[in-house]
């Protein structure tokens, strides 16, 4: 079906015309799909027809011309009369909506009301109707396009997500496979179930849209015959049917996108599997990392000592600070510093000995973290740009964009374990003595990590 429209002339000539002048004795044949409406209504389908000779053309404009005048009921001599009168029926009466004649407008009962010539009532109609067969024929694009373009990229779209979902948790089980084979049998089943779901959701919206675009079309086949095979006075008075069935059609509705035509990827998540997977990597042989993590001298504010291994950070009361040379990496207002290892792929993990410290903070940013002043865009986890756990004053809480969320922990961790899978974008805040998991966030990361670091309170250790 075509989306482009054909701008269709419905113009009715004022007074009929004769066949036999216009047709020199040719039989008129029936109204097809050549008529410029059909060319609107039936979406650009003409029935085959022979060619014709090229000197037939004027003839056939004309014989074209007229069939339309003829067939549309206005000039075809269907005439009533009034039994009152005994004069044409050639006025319809608005108020009465009925057909009368010039006597019943003038001194008759329709005296006063509003009344207009008979070919202006028809002509209304007949493009009150090709108007409504316009929007159904754009909204049965629209059907057809939401059937033939969404739902097939949504079908597409399942199997990469679920062929995602499922790398992701072999991926995780592999860390623990012993342990695990129960589990990783569960996730797969719910990811199947889920993709079973969705699978289901998409025959169903498109059964449900299928239908409704049959019944859109009948409608509107419906009323196309109506309009081209209707007498002009059976017309005018079918106005209530017309409207009820273009009244059914209008509930057939627009079709939409919602989030159950997706795979859920919370499907695939698992408390067990990430605990289990996070206690593999980080005390396994790499629990440390790579020992070229330390903190980057240029990053570290003056208000923080950093000792002679670049693995040690400690506050600074005011009696015993000193201006650092100004470098444009470095933070002067917060206190603040970054690790030297920059991550964009890959699994990484790290532990920080946060000691007796009372308050500080441990996370990842990105590269492009402010560095200078006292607002938030340089303050880590008052802005988009980072993600930390933080203490203070006894509280735990992860923070980012300003937004803390209280963290529940039952005993105080010497110790702060960091993983970040960069596959799954996966952040994860871990105590290794109690193999806790204190906060796991998944956020789609897009650009290169730091390790990032602040402390107010003693001091805090990278450990290899």
């Amino acid at each position: 079906m075509t989306e482009e429209l054909i701008t269709c002339e419905l113009t009715c000539p004022s007074s009929p015309t004769g066949p036999g002048k216009t047709l020199n004795g040719v039989k008129a044949k029936e109204m097809d799909f050549e008529q410029p409406i059909f060319s609107v209504l039936s979406g650009g389908v003409k029935p085959q027809q022979q060619q014709q000779p090229a000197g037939d053309t004027a003839l056939s404009t004309s014989l074209a011309a007229t069939t339309a005048d003829t067939e549309s009921g206005i000039f075809s001599g269907e005439s009533e009369f009034c039994v009152e009168h005994e004069s044409e029926l050639d006025l319809f009466c608005g108020t009465e909506q009925r057909l009368i004649c010039s006597h019943c407008a003038i001194v008759g009962s329709c005296h006063g009301h509003t009344v207009t010539p008979l070919a202006t009532r028809v002509t209304a109609v007949r493009n009150q109707l090709v108007d409504v067969c316009e929007k159904m024929q754009l909204q049965a694009l629209r059907i057809e396009r939401f059937i033939d373009q969404t739902l097939a990229a949504k079908e597409q779209k399942l199997q990469v997500a679920a062929s995602r979902a499922r790398e992701q948790v072999l991926a995780q089980v592999s860390a623990a496979r012993e342990a695990l084979e129960e589990e990783e049998q569960r996730l797969l089943e719910g990811v199947q179930r889920e993709e079973e779901r969705v699978e289901q959701c998409l025959l169903t919206q498109r059964a449900h849209w299928s239908q409704a675009l049959a019944s859109l079309s009948q409608t509107r086949s419906g009323l196309v015959h109506t309009l081209t095979h209707t007498p002009d006075t059976q017309l005018v008075t079918s106005v209530q049917d017309i409207a009820d069935r273009v009244e059914e059609a209008e509930g057939v509705g627009e079709p939409c996108d919602t989030d159950q035509l997706n795979l859920n990827p919370g499907c695939s998540d698992s408390r067990l599997l990430k605990g289990l997977w996070a206690t593999a990597v980080l005390l396994g042989p790499n629990a440390y990392g790579s020992s070229f993590l330390k903190f980057d001298e240029r990053t570290v504010s003056p208000l923080l000592s950093l000792s002679d291994d670049f693995y040690t950070l400690t506050f600074l009361h005011k009696k015993v600070r000193q201006s650092p040379p100004y470098d444009p990496a470095r933070f002067d207002c917060w206190p603040n510093a970054l690790g030297s290892l920059s991550m964009s792929s890959g699994t990484h993990s790290w532990v920080v000995d946060v000691g007796q410290s009372g308050a500080f903070k441990v996370g990842v940013c990105y590269t492009s973290l402010e560095r200078k002043g006292s607002g938030n865009e340089a303050r880590l986890g008052y802005n988009s740009q980072s993600w930390v756990l933080s203490h203070y004053d006894g509280d735990y809480s992860f923070c980012y964009a300003g937004k803390q969320v209280p963290l529940q922990v039952v005993r105080r961790p010497q110790r702060i374990s960091l993983l970040l899978d960069w596959p799954t974008h996966t952040l994860m805040f871990y105590e290794p003595n109690s193999s806790a998991v204190l906060y796991s966030v998944t956020h789609p990361f897009s650009a290169p990590l730091l390790p990032a670091f602040a402390v107010t309170d003693r001091s805090i250790t990278i450990l290899h």
